[in-house]
């Protein structure tokens, strides 16, 4: 049962950002913001005995790396004015950087080592870990969590040993990755379960060859990789890894961990460039979703962050990038596979979900990365009227009938409607560098 920390100083941070909200939307945004806003920081969090938090991804009882750093997004534009929320963030993403040492391979933990979640599968696990599905991106989102929580509020004393303990351990596996064929001993397997969630090849996953690029074995929907290389979960990689280079010189005076990081990033980020764009008829040039390095590549995408429609967000290039743009045009297109346009709704959705069924959070990505304030608004409209009545966003809705959707309780959801909301009025500060990291020019 999760425990919210001392309530006092959230309900004050809840009703402030509200009353603000209010006075910039209508009356309807307003409500289904209160609620999503509140959601996170008042159902979700159970303080633990070491000092750290424990971050439910929902209505699943284990904290994701991933999801537990994206629920906190609407949170980090307020924590300079609210030190208390500050402490809880860095609790938070100290918890993460434990699990990171347990097990950087594992995507989603227990709140203690109690052997919940999928301890049937094929794997190297243990009874803290839920799921060892290993992700490129759940390694990504507690280093940019560290990271922003020192632009945001200036603070360094998470920047600890604990913190570069994480960042080499994530380092050492990024480059042991690159090889995947030679060098990783990474297996995973789950009998009796859809092709989606196991690995084939006895659990290696297909045949890959370094690209420069580093391997992972899962997609950010838990869904397994076709192809190894997730570009945009390398684009993502190289942009958490110029963070560790800025935090490594500014902060920790480490040279030469912001060197072993700028190496890294530089191969990843010419990996992407070699093998991650691909040219097609009606588009042009465009960002693959996939590739293997041996002539294999997937076009699509999928509304889980990172996606190739969030690469602005994720710091990999600007929003008017023309590379981006015509991968952006490909991906809101019927062409792209997950695209889905109905009576109720058209949008991104996900192979992890039933076809024909959008995604809330892939919506809000195309608002938070379009440059035109109207269609922004005009997604907030859509994200209202496919809630199902219920006030909150859910994992996905049919496309003509949004009263059928998945996950009644889905936090990650909440979170990017209520980043939306905040970007229209106002009161969204902490952004990316517009600057590309290493897109393609």
């Amino acid at each position: 049962m999760s425990q919210s920390p001392d309530g006092g100083w959230i309900a004050d941070l809840v009703r402030e950002v509200t009353e603000t909200v209010a006075q910039r939307t209508d009356e309807r945004t307003t409500a289904v913001f209160r609620r999503c806003f509140a959601d996170t920081l008042e159902a979700t969090m159970t303080p633990l005995p070491d000092g750290t938090v424990f971050v439910l991804t929902g209505d699943i009882p284990a904290m994701w790396l991933r999801d537990s750093t994206t629920q906190l997004a609407p949170y980090l534009h307020f924590a300079d004015a609210h030190p208390a929320l500050a402490d809880l963030l860095v609790a938070i993403n100290r918890r993460q950087l434990d699990d990171i040492a347990h097990d950087p391979y594992a995507n989603a933990f227990n709140a203690e080592p109690n052997g919940a979640g999928h301890q049937a599968d094929i794997t190297d696990s243990s009874p803290r870990i839920w799921e060892r599905k290993y992700e490129i991106d759940s390694l990504c989102f507690p280093l940019r969590l560290a990271s922003d929580i020192h632009r945001v509020t200036g603070r360094t004393d998470h920047l600890d040993a604990r913190f570069v303990d994480g960042v080499r351990r994530v380092i050492e596996l990024w480059r042991t990755e690159q090889d995947h064929e030679n060098r990783s001993t990474y297996r995973f397997e789950r009998h009796d379960a859809p092709s989606t969630d196991t690995l084939v090849r006895e659990g290696r996953g297909s045949l890959t060859a370094p690209t420069g690029m580093s391997w992972s074995a899962f997609r950010p929907s838990d869904d397994a990789c076709a192809f190894g290389y997730n570009v945009p979960g390398n684009a993502f990689a190289a942009s958490v890894l110029r963070d560790v280079e800025h935090l490594a010189i500014d902060v920790l005076d480490d040279t030469e961990l912001a060197a072993e990081a700028a190496s890294l990033r530089e191969e990843i980020e010419e990996g992407i460039r070699a093998h991650g764009v691909t040219e097609t008829a009606s588009h042009g040039a465009i960002y693959a979703y996939e590739v293997d390095g041996l002539g294999g590549r997937l076009l699509m995408d999928d509304a889980n962050v990172p996606s190739l429609l969030s690469l602005p967000l994720i710091g990999w290039c600007a929003s008017d990038d023309p590379l981006y743009l015509a991968t952006r045009a490909f991906i809101l297109s019927p062409e792209n596979p997950t695209f889905f346009a109905g009576t109720a709704a058209y949008g991104l959705g996900s192979p992890h979900t039933p076809e024909e069924y959008i995604w809330p959070i892939g919506l809000a990505i195309e608002g938070l990365t379009s440059t035109d304030v109207d269609e922004k608004r005009r997604i907030i409209d859509t994200l209202l009227r496919t809630d199902a009545g219920t006030g909150v966003m859910h994992e996905s809705f049919h496309k003509d009938d949004p009263s059928l959707f998945t996950r009644p309780w889905f936090s990650w959801a909440n979170a990017m409607f209520c980043e939306l909301v905040l970007d229209v009025a106002g009161l969204r500060t902490l952004d990316r560098d517009p600057a590309a990291v290493g897109g393609v020019r």
